[in-house]
């Protein structure tokens, strides 16, 4: 194998593919990445056999030559010294060469390195996905709706479905829902399902992170295909596999309430920022715990007290206050994470009581909905 590729083209995929990669695996050929070169370009995959990560470089694309195939071939690499080699090349453009017993030289410039390679037939191969029911959604979108779900996946593996995110297509709808059972996030967004498929399945958390910082910002779709135990995410030149959770996911639908006793509406950036503020003597010791109360005409009062070392009381205007009077405690960050990942300058807060959990959606939209069950303190 021998070839000539733009060095910066080459570090794009190598980071791409470097986070499915660990070091921690019991399968000794993982920690590194496989090399593949054809006349059409040339293809980087990593794996940590949970995630798969595979990046293809076209031999040209809009009139610009990436690779210079001279010689096909495969060869697997070490991740960790390959990815810091290419960082630290010194010329735009890098040779790669792989001689007799696997020997890989890598030349850029004046610099020359010597690598060991493996044996490519030895790496396992991805998973065949029988791409029959895609699901298309904007790239852009996708990854919002990761960052309004994820922080809310559970960090205990004590209930392993609860480290992942729920989702469920049904009518051309994707639901995306995550809890750890002390607070849930949920987001709703319309996709384009062929053959109407319905799915229920649950993507590991740490899966959609890995997924969400590779992706770029543009609103080109992405595809998606779910089968039994995986779930491919396929953007242009790039694929990510990722098992899914084995186990029936919580039905949550019963955990959010129907009416309410008491409803806020308020500016989310003034709420965010008091109850910020709040926390700031509430961080002692694991409680992180604000008080919340109704005040009568259009103010809540957020207070939080930690005996040893002093007390804050903050009134926040509301736009409205409807129904009965209201005190609750809950976690500072639960709030926090929640209002960060609202969109809207205005938030309705619904409560169904002071020891029952409560709900947060921006006005007008019914497709998110934060929930956060309360702490006890009175």
């Amino acid at each position: 194998m021998r070839f000539i590729i733009q060095r910066d083209r080459l570090l794009q995929s190598v980071q791409d593919v470097m986070k499915a990669v660990t070091s921690r695996t019991t399968i000794p050929i993982l920690t590194g990445i496989k090399i593949v070169a054809t006349q059409d370009g040339v293809t980087l995959t990593g794996s940590d056999s949970d995630i798969s990560i595979e990046s293809f470089i076209p031999h040209e694309e809009a009139g610009n030559e990436n690779v210079e195939i001279k010689q096909t071939g495969a060869i697997v690499l070490q991740a960790r010294f390959f990815s810091e080699i290419v960082k630290k090349l010194p010329t735009a453009s890098v040779e790669i060469e792989v001689q007799n017993h696997l020997q890989t030289i890598i030349r850029s410039g004046k610099s020359e390195f010597n690598l060991n390679g493996l044996d490519a037939e030895e790496y396992p191969h991805l998973p065949q996905i029988e791409e029959e029911n895609i699901l298309r959604i904007p790239t852009d979108l996708l990854k919002t709706m990761i960052r309004q779900t994820i922080f809310a996946v559970s960090t205990s593996e004590t209930r392993p479905v609860l480290t992942g995110v729920n989702w469920r297509v049904e009518n051309n709808e994707l639901t995306c829902i995550a809890t750890d059972s002390h607070r849930l996030a949920l987001r709703k967004a319309k996709v384009d399902a062929e053959n109407n498929g319905n799915y229920n399945v649950v993507i590991p958390g740490k899966s959609l992170n890995e997924l969400s910082k590779i992706l770029d910002d543009h609103n080109e779709p992405i595809e998606i295909v779910i089968t039994e135990n995986q779930v491919l995410f396929k953007a242009k030149h790039l694929l990510f596999f990722s098992r899914l959770l084995e186990g029936n996911y919580p039905d949550t639908s019963r955990l959010i309430p129907d009416e309410s006793k008491t409803d806020v509406v308020i500016n989310t950036k003034d709420f965010l920022q008091a109850i910020d503020r709040a926390a700031l003597l509430a961080r002692d010791g694991r409680n992180n715990v604000v008080k919340f109360s109704t005040l009568e005409s259009s103010y809540v009062e957020i207070s939080s007290n930690t005996p040893e070392i002093g007390n804050v009381v903050e009134e926040v205007q509301t736009q409205t206050i409807e129904g009965e009077e209201l005190k609750i405690s809950f976690s500072a960050k639960y709030m926090m994470d929640a209002l960060k990942a609202l969109e809207g300058t205005e938030i309705k807060v619904s409560f169904t009581g002071a020891m029952r959990p409560f709900f947060i959606r921006p006005i007008n939209d019914e497709s998110i909905l934060q929930l956060i069950l309360p702490v006890r303190t009175y």
